[in-house]
């Protein structure tokens, strides 16, 4: 019987070798490759064709959220599930967006793990119960909020302080450090109120933050 074929992508060895020692011991998944980042793993899927990549988020070079978008869109038979030890809607969210089958907290048991292996490469979704519990209370925050409520209120409190600081025409480094924060973190809140606000790129920013009084000329 063919194994399922998974690529592990994390940037700490010992990670690597812990899961591949505990693939090892099942009779149908089997480990074909390592990558230390988003972009060798981006490089190594036309070689191995894994059916299924273990996606760490935090990487160098390319990290997980990046490399997920690029393989759902140029890879879209393989299944991406996300491995992490974050599990806030800030890291959640994007990478489902991004179009990954599975998130699996880093806390979560080896059983868990084997489990989604084998339902992504069955074609369902797999979300450990501490992020389906988010995607619950999220659903039922946005049902609370009445169909009719701004979708400005729904943004957190930094979404809009860095969604106003955009729309003045600061770029992402200056952003950074007007609010003591990583360059990355803003990238994190920039696609994440885009994505609230279904809005892409710069110029519609600051004509909706131009309309609802954000920011004045």
């Amino acid at each position: 019987m063919a194994k399922i074929r998974v690529l592990v992508t994390d940037d700490h060895a010992i990670v690597r070798d812990g899961i591949c020692a505990l693939l090892a011991l099942t009779g149908d998944i089997e480990a074909v490759g390592e990558a230390t980042n988003g972009r060798q793993a981006l490089e190594m899927i036309r070689k191995l064709r894994p059916e299924v990549i273990l996606m760490d988020m935090v990487m160098p070079l390319m990290d997980g959220l990046e490399a997920t978008r690029r393989i759902h869109k140029k890879f879209p038979e393989t299944k991406v599930i996300v491995l992490t030890q974050y599990e806030e809607r800030d890291y959640v969210f994007p990478v489902i967006e991004a179009g990954a089958s599975g998130f699996v907290s880093k806390a979560a048991a080896s059983s868990e793990l084997i489990s989604a292996i084998r339902s992504v490469y069955r074609g369902d979704s797999f979300l450990s119960p501490s992020i389906a519990r988010l995607l619950v209370e999220d659903y039922q925050q946005i049902a609370r909020a009445g169909k009719g409520k701004d979708i400005c209120e729904q943004l957190t409190g930094r979404e809009r302080e860095i969604l106003k600081l955009l729309a003045e025409g600061h770029s992402t480094n200056e952003i950074a450090g007007i609010l003591i924060i990583s360059p990355k973190t803003v990238e994190r809140h920039k696609t994440n109120l885009m994505a609230k606000l279904d809005i892409h790129n710069r110029l519609d920013l600051f004509k909706y933050a131009l309309r609802k009084g954000i920011v004045t000329v």
